[in-house]
This record gives structure tokens, C-alpha cells and sequence, in this order.
């Protein structure tokens, strides 16, 4: 076992494992730690514990000190360099008449970096625009393509239940999402409805999963033949969140009967459900 503090970056980032270096910290403590790229600020999220070596990646780096007075003031000074550097950015964008949206701008707290994130439906050839950058800032330039989910994330915005997106409050990773979630969740599968704002499959389908598969794995589906205490009859409409099935006797041309899934016996499934849908990363 080996002692480490939780740190992240960015607010709603991933954390990273760091050595406290024999330092005790609390949650929210500012630290100065020491990375491949060299030193940086940041937040810690969980404060000294132990963890197993080979969850470690090595070499283990450590934190330098909790962050001082100085340390805030080149934090901000940084944030007010990335805004100007943002615009500068998006001008030389329009000048070199390049396909590529501007998201974020990211200086590295030495300000030995200065990372710009974009969207682009397709390659971009930022050379020209790497050397304008590069003789206007005098540091060392990377720009850096990401797709419309991690867009999201760093912009953040409303989703259509009306709460912050996901990515952008808490959701460090993000998840394969697929169109068989949707499916198996009896959601419409309209894509105006299951897709987020970046235009991708909702995240949040995935949060319900493991329970819809739960659930499917013992209620019976649309088109199954089962018997009930009205007799037998053709499954209509599932809902498995409360285990009530409609079913159309056999026998008869009555309209289809309310019952529950533990009031009934599978006779024949019917058609399985489909399988191995592409995910949406």
C-alpha cells in the first residue's frame, strides 16, 4: 500500500494520484504538484490515503507545497492570458481562412505552454497558424483537435431536463452509449429526443442501464406468448419499471387485459431483442 492525495486540475476533471510527500492536506486544499509536463496548481479531491501499488501509475509524482499568495496571482494572471490569447486565436483563424472552431485555451501554470483545444469536421492544416501563434506569444504552442462531447464538457450548458450537462458538473470520464440503451429503455428512438446538445447519444442513458437489464432479463417482451390467469395470450406493451404487461388473448377478439409479469408464464419469448447495436462515443 502506498500513501497518495487526489488532485484535479480542472473542476469537473479527472483526478490524479499524487505522493503527499510526507504533507497532510484536506479536501480544497490548493497544492503545487509536480507533473511530466512540469509544476502545476491544482485542487485536492481526496485528501491521504492508501492505495494499492498497482493502481499507481510510476513514477509516483509528488506535491511540491500548498499553493501561496504568488501562486494564486500567476493562476489568475494566466486565466486573463487565456482570454486574450483566445482572441488573438480566432483572428488568425479568420485571417488563414481555416475550418476549425476555437473551444478553450489552456496556459500551463509556469506559462511555458499554451494549449489550444478545436473542433473540425474534418484535418486541418494549422501550420502557418502554429507559427503566427508561436512569434505573438513567445512560448511554446500546441493545438490540439477534440470532439463535440469533450466541447461540451469544457463549454458547458442547459440539457434538455434543465439541469447543467453532466460532463460538466461531475462526469470526469465518458462512457460508451448506444443505441440498444435507448431501445432497451423503451425510449423513442427519434434522435431529437435521446441526443444531447453536442449531438450525441445522451450520457445519462447509461446511468439505468444495468437496472433495464435487469429487468429485462425476467419480464416478458412485446410479441411473447403467455399464459395468465385469464388464459393465453400475446404480450402488447411492457412496462418494466412497474412490471404491468397489456396482453391480447388468443382465443378471442377481446381488447388486450392489464396483468403483471409475476402473474404470468412464458409460453414462447417471440423474437429476441436486438443485439450488438454500434456504440455513439
Amino acid at each position: 500500500m502506498t500513501e497518495v492525495i487526489s488532485v484535479k486540475f480542472k473542476e469537473n476533471g479527472r483526478s490524479y494520484y499524487f505522493s503527499p510527500d510526507g504533507k497532510t492536506v484536506k479536501v480544497g486544499d490548493k497544492v503545487i504538484v509536480e507533473t511530466q509536463n512540469g509544476n502545476e496548481f491544482g485542487l485536492v479531491s481526496e485528501a491521504n490515503f492508501q492505495v494499492d501499488e498497482d493502481k499507481i501509475v510510476s513514477p509516483l509524482k509528488k506535491m511540491l507545497r500548498f499553493a501561496n499568495e504568488k501562486d494564486l496571482k500567476r493562476v489568475e494572471d494566466n486565466k486573463k492570458k487565456e482570454a486574450e490569447a483566445f482572441k488573438a486565436c480566432e483572428e488568425l483563424v479568420e485571417v488563414h481562412k481555416l475550418d476549425m472552431k476555437l473551444v478553450e485555451v489552456e496556459y500551463s501554470f509556469d506559462g511555458s505552454k499554451v494549449v489550444f483545444f478545436f473542433t473540425s469536421d474534418g484535418s486541418v492544416d494549422f501550420r502557418e497558424l502554429v507559427k503566427d501563434l508561436a512569434g505573438r506569444f513567445h512560448t511554446r504552442i500546441e493545438l490540439r483537435q477534440i470532439g463535440v462531447r469533450d466541447e461540451a464538457k469544457m463549454l458547458g450548458g442547459i440539457g434538455i431536463c434543465g439541469q447543467p450537462y453532466c460532463c460538466k458538473q461531475f462526469l470526469s470520464d465518458f462512457q460508451p452509449v448506444s443505441i440498444k440503451m435507448a431501445k432497451e429503455q423503451g425510449l423513442s428512438l427519434n434522435p431529437t429526443k435521446i441526443s444531447g446538445s453536442c449531438g450525441r447519444l445522451m450520457c445519462c442513458l447509461k446511468y439505468e442501464q444495468d437496472a433495464y437489464e435487469y429487468l429485462n432479463s425476467f419480464t416478458p417482451h412485446v410479441g411473447a406468448t403467455v399464459k395468465t390467469e385469464n388464459g393465453t395470450g400475446v404480450v402488447t406493451d411492457v412496462n418494466l419499471i412497474t412490471g404491468n404487461l397489456y396482453v391480447k388473448p388468443l382465443e378471442t377478439d377481446s381488447i388486450p387485459f392489464k396483468t403483471h409479469r409475476d402473474n404470468v408464464k412464458v409460453v414462447s419469448s417471440g423474437k429476441k431483442r436486438p443485439k450488438n447495436d454500434k456504440n455513439d462515443d
